[in-house]
């Protein structure tokens, strides 16, 4: 089980919730796809003869690729890596960049077969909040628009949590969702990141904070809705009708091994984990591996340990104690044990065979448990 994430950087603007690494220019945009083909040639031994199972343009926003661009960097993985004949291959997409024409020059002329679209909310005035650069208008035309030219397996990203969002405003925009027969839904709690344009402006008193109890009541009413319209809540964010849970993202919370490409993009082989550089200019001018990753971290034990209660227990799947056993021994099976005790007699953990999951109510917590259970 392996995946290779490509990291687009390019933004027409910044949302003002983003932390991750992007750039809100054209700069170096000429010259960066032959940057990212010359990184898959120097890193093509990475996941050590391992079949690719996904492949993830993510951001950023790679809806900004254009046509020949996907198809070059689909083309160059295929020559380095062998590929699952059912490969996954999803593109990260902003309603605004999904013009009729270029969704059906997607769906027709490049191998993308998922679609994963940053909607956010459908309503104007949440947008305007977070900064995006789309309408609710938007985002329903290219919906509307993506099904129209035949892509049956998509996501919606939706944030709740924005101040102003109420609970009747949080199920229309679910009610939206499922009107459209949409098989996955992302959604997420608004986190106010340090050092983002948020941070600053809540700082500064110009725009409204988030409030834990909104968020709460949004997370147990999104858990309702999707339960009632057949949806399984896999892991804590996200939800997908049977058949079409995310491959990729399930590679990341089931310990499998994943390749990063572009500057700030992470790698995972399973024994260490590497950071590529966050610098557009220093990624450009890398000619060896060691030039491009940052940083790298062998991980003890512990680290992978702990980094499996985190990752597992966020899922549908559990923390399973047999694995622990065979993967970890059996001082960690007995640490894990002990430490789950209080959560199985409060009902927010419940046994299945070897595997232990968190209640859906329980899934509030899931970052405090994980952290609790940690060696």
């Amino acid at each position: 089980m392996a995946g290779i994430y490509i990291h687009i950087p390019y933004c027409k603007q910044k949302c003002h919730y983003c932390n991750f690494y992007s750039l809100a220019s054209h700069k170096y945009r000429d010259v960066f796809v032959d940057a990212l083909l010359k990184e898959l040639n120097l890193r093509q031994d990475y996941l050590t003869d391992k079949r690719v199972n996904t492949i993830y343009f993510g951001g950023g926003t790679p809806s900004l690729l254009q046509i020949d661009e996907i198809n070059r960097i689909l083309q160059s993985i295929g020559n380095y890596f062998q590929l699952d004949a059912d490969v996954e291959t999803t593109l990260e997409a902003n309603p605004d960049d999904c013009s009729a024409d270029y969704l059906k020059a997607l769906k027709s002329e490049t191998p993308v077969n998922r679609l994963s679209m940053g909607v956010q909310s459908f309503f104007d005035d949440d947008l305007k909040y977070l900064h995006r650069v789309h309408q609710g208008d938007d985002a329903r035309r290219a919906i509307e628009t993506a099904l129209k030219n035949g892509f049956k397996n998509m996501s919606i990203d939706l944030i709740y949590g924005i101040p102003g969002l109420t609970p009747e405003k949080w199920k229309q925009n679910l009610e939206i969702f499922f009107g459209y027969d949409i098989p996955h839904l992302s959604s997420y709690a608004l986190t106010v990141e340090p050092k983002t344009a948020l941070q600053i402006l809540i700082s500064k008193n110009r725009l409204k904070n988030t409030k834990e109890e909104e968020i709460v009541k949004h997370f147990k009413i999104l858990s309702e809705e999707t339960q009632k319209h057949g949806f399984v809540h896999y892991e804590i964010s996200n939800f997908a009708k049977p058949g079409f849970y995310s491959r990729h993202n399930s590679i990341y919370w089931l310990g499998g091994h994943y390749l990063g490409l572009g500057p700030s993009s992470h790698s995972f082989n399973g024994s260490s984990r590497q950071w590529n550089v966050a610098n557009m200019k220093q990624y450009l001018e890398s000619d060896t591996v060691d030039k491009i990753v940052q940083e790298k971290e062998i991980l003890t034990d512990e680290q992978r340990y702990n980094e499996y209660i985190m990752t597992s227990l966020r899922t549908s799947w559990g923390c399973d104690a047999e694995h622990i056993q065979n993967v970890f021994g059996k001082k960690y099976v007995r640490l894990f044990r002990e430490g789950i005790q209080k959560y199985l007699r409060k009902g927010q953990l419940i046994q299945q065979g070897s595997r232990f999951m968190l209640t859906e109510a329980a899934k509030l917590f899931a970052d405090g448990i994980a952290a609790d259970l940690f060696v």
